[in-house]
């Protein structure tokens, strides 16, 4: 399969930007490449259009797999597993944010919960941890509460109010 050259491009960034994100680069290449390819595509294929090691690709699809974001979909005539993702952006970002939540901000959540509760019942612990651990508690919390709110909301409405970004800052008077 021979790519573009703004395919190229972009599949390059997404990797380029997935180590940003704390992902592995060939990781976020797949998911560029399965993001714009219109058909599944087989391990092999995958391997041949981004120069990569099967192996690597294999790793690559199983983490992608477990983020939710890659599936495994039956093609006709074929033996091999081919794969692809959604090409609803909506839906990919909520389903990255969803797992970014599980893995990061629910154990940050559950840690803080138990240093405020021994920082509370420590005599050793100063009034500034205690305060310090407190606040960030509670700004995780009153910021998962919210997220839980905007995602139990249909996609539309979620769009609706991500768009209004600026009436909102008009409606708070603040300049927008």
């Amino acid at each position: 399969m021979q790519l573009t050259p703004v395919q190229q491009k972009f599949i390059l960034h997404w990797g380029e930007m997935g180590t940003r994100w704390g992902v592995n680069r060939t990781v976020a290449q797949v998911h560029a490449l399965l993001y714009l390819h219109p058909e599944p595509l087989d391990a092999e294929a995958i391997c041949e259009a981004l120069r990569v090691a099967r192996s690597n690709v294999s790793t690559s699809l199983k983490e992608l797999q477990g983020w939710g974001i890659v599936q495994v979909v039956p093609v006709l005539g074929h033996r091999r597993d081919h794969f692809t993702t959604t090409t609803d952006v909506w839906e990919m970002f909520q389903t990255i944010l969803d797992e970014r939540m599980q893995r990061e901000i629910a154990p940050t959540l559950e840690l803080l919960r138990q240093c405020v509760e021994e920082a509370e019942a420590s005599k050793r612990e100063s009034d500034e941890t205690r305060q310090r651990l407190g606040e960030l508690l509670n700004l995780l919390e009153t910021l998962t509460r919210w997220y839980s709110q905007i995602r139990a909301l249909p996609q539309g409405a979620v769009i609706k109010f991500v768009k209004m970004g600026t009436k909102v800052f008009k409606t708070l008077g603040l300049a927008g």
